[in-house]
């Protein structure tokens, strides 16, 4: 019998765990340097959120991301099927106070009626980037491009069009739902690309999981982050996976003369 009572309160601990893990509302914060970046003076600071899926925004997360972050980038997932809208113009609401929003959709985001979610997000200023590119300034008169990929799973993606009207000199920004975009893109073509998708395994039981956790990895060819995300899918339980989203300042390397 005190078998199964250990058991039991063994089991209610790592369920009280993932439940805690999957509410989480963890900024991670980083700062990359590049050489290329636009002035050596200047910076860009992102906050990056990707699979919300059925969550709530904290305004714990936006109390501390206010006034830190110059854009907001929506990495998919916003929604799924069986989300109120209501719910997901909330969350618009409150990213809007970051600052100016730019979306990506997930397969996820499909699920819902596409012309009402498309109408949702015009009406709150949202930029859609759907296999195309903007430019965007920072305390400069060069522009950063932001590049937004199609969703990969649902062969939407087009690298070709969306890299069409970039300058090959600017830096350049990707985003895409899903990380599986990094075998297509040519060599060098971006500086950074951000993805969710994964949710990082969700249930990751000390590294056996269908995904391996988000990460940051850093190559001479491309800088890519891969995120945990901030929502859940199925079951709201995280494990070894904790949700989270990022602020992440992106500025010029100086020079270091002796």
């Amino acid at each position: 019998m005190s078998i199964l009572v250990y058991l039991a309160f063994l089991f209610l601990l790592l369920l009280f765990y993932s439940i805690k893990e999957a509410f989480r509302n963890h900024v991670n914060e980083i700062t990359l340097p590049y050489e290329n970046f636009p002035n050596a003076n200047s910076k860009l600071s992102i906050f990056f959120i990707t699979d919300i899926h059925r969550r709530r925004i904290s305004d714990r997360i936006i109390r501390h991301v206010e006034g830190k972050a110059d854009i907001v980038i929506i990495g998919g997932d916003l929604t799924e099927k069986g989300v109120p809208f209501q719910r997901t113009k909330e969350n618009l609401h409150k990213l809007s106070r970051i600052g100016p929003i730019y979306f990506v959709w997930g397969n996820n985001d499909y699920e819902v009626h596409p012309v009402e979610f498309r109408q949702l997000l015009i009406q709150h200023g949202v930029v859609i980037l759907e296999n195309r590119s903007v430019p965007i300034f920072c305390q400069t008169n060069e522009p950063i491009f932001l590049i937004g990929f199609g969703e990969v799973s649902f062969n939407l993606d087009s690298v070709w069009l969306a890299l069409k009207d970039v300058d090959s000199d600017a830096f350049k920004i990707g985003i895409c739902h899903n990380p599986e975009i990094l075998s297509k893109i040519p060599p060098k073509k971006l500086d950074l690309l951000l993805s969710g998708h994964t949710h990082g395994g969700q249930i990751n039981l000390f590294g056996l999981s269908l995904y391996p956790k988000g990460k940051l990895v850093q190559t001479d060819q491309i800088d890519y982050l891969i995120s945990n995300g901030y929502g859940t899918t199925m079951l709201p339980l995280r494990f070894w996976a904790r949700a989270e989203t990022h602020l992440i300042h992106i500025k010029g390397k100086k020079e270091h003369f002796s």
